[in-house]
């Protein structure tokens, strides 16, 4: 089967040439949002007030590659609260229209503004009074004219030598779209809790969801002895349970201290007697805790505050009722 041709180039490029060519498309598309950003003006206000006041969904279409660009709007603004998603201009004609509900507004992403498959869904539009916000190169394109808003993301040029392959003006477009989720997303008051919310299987969804509670190892898997327990025993405590650590409890299950990995070191190197020293005279008083509803990513900034690497989970009663250590946090995903 013939190959298809490619261009070679006549000789290997250096590394010179290569970052050159880099540099020039980094600092084409760098002017190009700088300038969209001194146009910035009411009509983008208005888009903003215009998503926030939108009762149903916000679809976003584009074709090629605005339709990618297209793509990551929608995903961007259902992930900051903005129930959003993308839709196919060339499937709108067959069928997908139906989509489109007069509860909606339609964000429509074209450089031109006279891409045909936009362009065709234009009376469906006005037919159902769906707004129409258009992000185009050409404010008298027959798209940025039948919109409701037009927001001008032209640039002065391609980062593409021949000023042909869409790169500034995709990115443009990208820049636009982001910031307009940014702004309604302020405008709703909408918090770090609330992306989390949207992203439960995210790092940042285990680090602002998951609680403490959610992690700690409980019942007869957290290490506790008596004050009055015998050194030797306490360390079979420790090592039963895994956690490099025991909690000591009174008879009411209030922390009286803890006892580590750290404090027997410092125990055999004093030559204490395991089997004459209590709990009592061997423990360090109090301990480093938590509460159960702190979050997970709190008991991890603790740990590493404080370079240990277990933590006791007490209760407004100063009981014991858990404990976790780093590879609770690791597993989690939350270190």
């Amino acid at each position: 089967m013939p190959q298809p041709m490619r261009n070679a180039p006549a000789s290997p490029p250096d590394d010179a040439a290569l970052l050159a060519a880099a540099r020039r498309t980094l600092a084409a598309e760098q002017a190009g949002i700088a300038a969209l950003a001194q146009r910035l003006d009411a009509r983008f206000a208005a888009a903003c007030r215009a998503l926030l006041a939108c009762d149903g969904r916000v679809i976003v279409t584009g074709m090629g590659k605005s339709g990618h660009i297209a793509g990551k709007i929608a995903a961007t603004l259902a992930s900051t609260g903005t129930p959003s998603f993308f839709l196919h201009p060339g499937e709108a004609g067959h069928g997908d229209l139906g989509m489109i509900t007069r509860q909606d507004l339609l964000l429509a992403l074209s450089n031109s503004g006279e891409t045909a498959e936009i362009l065709v869904l234009l009376p469906h539009l006005k037919r159902l009074g769906v707004p129409l916000i258009a992000l185009t190169g050409r404010s008298d394109s027959t798209l940025a004219q039948a919109a409701t808003i037009a927001l001008d993301a032209s640039v002065e040029q391609e980062a593409c030598p021949h000023n042909l392959a869409p790169t500034t003006s995709t990115t443009a477009a990208l820049a636009l779209g982001d910031a307009l989720a940014v702004a309604v997303l302020e405008a709703r008051g909408f918090s770090a809790e609330d992306f989390a919310h949207r992203h439960p299987g995210g790092a940042l969804g285990r680090r602002l969801l998951l609680h403490v509670e959610d992690l700690m190892r409980t019942g007869n898997a957290v290490p506790r002895v008596a004050p009055d327990t015998l050194l030797a025993a306490g360390l079979v405590e420790m090592s039963a349970k895994g956690l490099g650590m025991t909690a000591v409890v009174d008879a009411g299950g209030r922390v009286l201290g803890v006892f580590t990995d750290g404090d027997l070191r410092r125990a055999l190197d004093a030559r204490i007697d395991v089997h004459a020293t209590t709990m009592r005279q061997a423990m360090t008083p109090g301990a480093r805790s938590i509460g159960p509803r702190e979050l997970a990513a709190s008991a991890a900034l603790l740990m590493e505050q404080h370079r240990i690497t277990a933590l006791l989970v007490i209760d407004a009663q100063q009981q014991l009722v858990g404990a976790l250590n780093v590879h609770d946090l690791m597993r989690a995903g939350v270190v």
